[in-house]
């Protein structure tokens, strides 16, 4: 009888300190974002990628186009010292990473928890403070996410290395301002107009 109490008491223990350490890796990314946006005058995507390249030397493979590879400029160009800021324990994504960031190993396949936000292509470097910029755990590019990882709880990263946990709802998305999910745009929304936010998924396994 007290092993069916217990049970899952603990589980809500563990699943509360996979949040903390995910509140930690998300401060971690906010920082090494912001660093990279001061050098490279934007966020990563593609026209940043060549720049990293040509200004480090760098041989890590950063011309793909998932979260994993945009997440791998910021360590090419030296702002993020391990692959742990990237990591948050998902399906796709079950066990940490190893911190081999050499070659073809820096943030394989399943060393990614998180998804990259994204306008469009353009990683843009005059952001607001409060955009965001990663989300875990998620289901599909269209804004859906999977409520088992984190007690029915999505994790949204911004820039100004907040982590905000919200309620994942019925239909799979997430209230992020004014009753707007976060892919919609317009007025009320967290992007307004004339922004198309895109979500680069991780490479799973």
């Amino acid at each position: 009888m007290l092993a069916g109490i217990a049970a899952p008491v603990l589980l809500r223990m563990k699943k509360k300190g996979d949040q903390l350490k995910l509140m930690s890796h998300g401060r971690d990314m906010a920082m090494a974002m912001n660093n990279f946006s001061a050098e490279y005058g934007s966020l990563p995507d593609r026209d940043t990628a060549k720049a990293v390249t040509e200004k480090t030397g760098s041989s890590l493979n950063l011309s793909g186009d998932t979260a994993n590879d945009y997440f791998r400029q910021l360590i090419a160009a030296g702002f993020a010292r391990s692959e742990d800021p990237f990591w948050a324990k998902t399906p796709y994504s079950p066990n940490p990473p190893d911190n081999n960031m050499t070659g073809n190993e820096a943030l394989k396949a399943g060393e990614v928890g998180f998804g990259f936000v994204m306008y469009g292509f353009q990683g843009l470097g005059d952001a607001k403070p409060d955009r965001i910029i990663a989300v875990t755990p998620l289901i599909d590019a269209k804004g859906e996410f999977d409520p088992g990882p984190m007690d029915g709880k999505a994790a949204l990263v911004c820039l100004d290395s907040g982590v905000k946990f919200m309620t994942i709802r019925p239909d799979r998305k997430v209230d992020v301002a004014n009753g707007k999910t976060l892919l919609e745009t317009g007025a009320d929304t967290v992007w307004g107009s004339g922004v198309t936010p895109v979500i680069k998924m991780p490479r799973k396994r």
